[in-house]
């Protein structure tokens, strides 16, 4: 069916369901639809994502990096201050300290009956004392010729260690001793042993 509009122009209405006619070459592209992004806002979008993820996965990285045990003995030697070695040890923790990590020991084999030791740490130019068959209410002593000494006692368990005794870097002489606590029938009685820096430290 052909109509005729205001200026005689015949046109033939399009069937119903027949497809839009093909926009004529150089004709512009239609405008996107309200709220649609454009092409460029959406290779914003991806960008702002990727550097999202890599911004998590290094922040997850560190805070890792600060619970494994070596973040936990560095915050506990800042809160320890001033840190070894030499005098700055004395009268410390040797594990807060990282001085187990090289410490050697010096442990009798035999007439040893509450495995009485004397570690020495080389780095942190310190010793101590550790007992590892005792009862509670026993003690643990370690001393160092010109130096200083240190007790510790067990309050739970068999075994105890003393805090640090400084030595420098030179020649020293050191004593620990095993004491027991009175009348709680032990099964040893006060021994000591004795090491100095020849010592075949293990």
């Amino acid at each position: 069916m052909t109509m005729s509009n205001d200026d005689n122009t015949s046109v033939t209405p399009s069937e119903p369901g027949s497809p839009s006619p093909a926009p004529e070459p150089g004709s512009p592209s239609p405008a996107p639809e309200p709220g649609s992004p454009s092409p460029e806002n959406r290779r914003g979008w991806r960008s702002n994502a990727t550097v999202l993820a890599l911004v998590v996965a290094v922040t997850g990285t560190v805070v890792a990096s600060v619970v494994t045990p070596l973040g936990d003995r560095l915050m506990k030697v800042i809160l320890d201050e001033p840190t070894c070695p030499g005098e700055a040890c004395d009268g410390k923790n040797p594990k807060n300290q990282g001085c187990a990590e090289d410490a050697k020991s010096f442990k009798p084999e035999t007439g040893n009956p509450a495995m009485l030791s004397l570690r020495y740490s080389k780095d942190c130019q310190a010793v101590w004392a550790k007992i590892e068959r005792g009862n509670p209410g026993d003690q643990v002593q370690a001393k160092a010729a010109g130096h200083g000494e240190r007790n510790a006692e067990i309050t739970y368990d068999d075994d105890q260690f003393t805090q640090m005794v400084a030595v420098g870097d030179g020649e020293f002489q050191v004593t620990a001793c095993a004491i027991p606590q009175a009348g709680r029938g032990s099964k040893y009685e006060h021994y000591c042993i004795q090491a100095s820096e020849a010592t075949a430290w293990r």
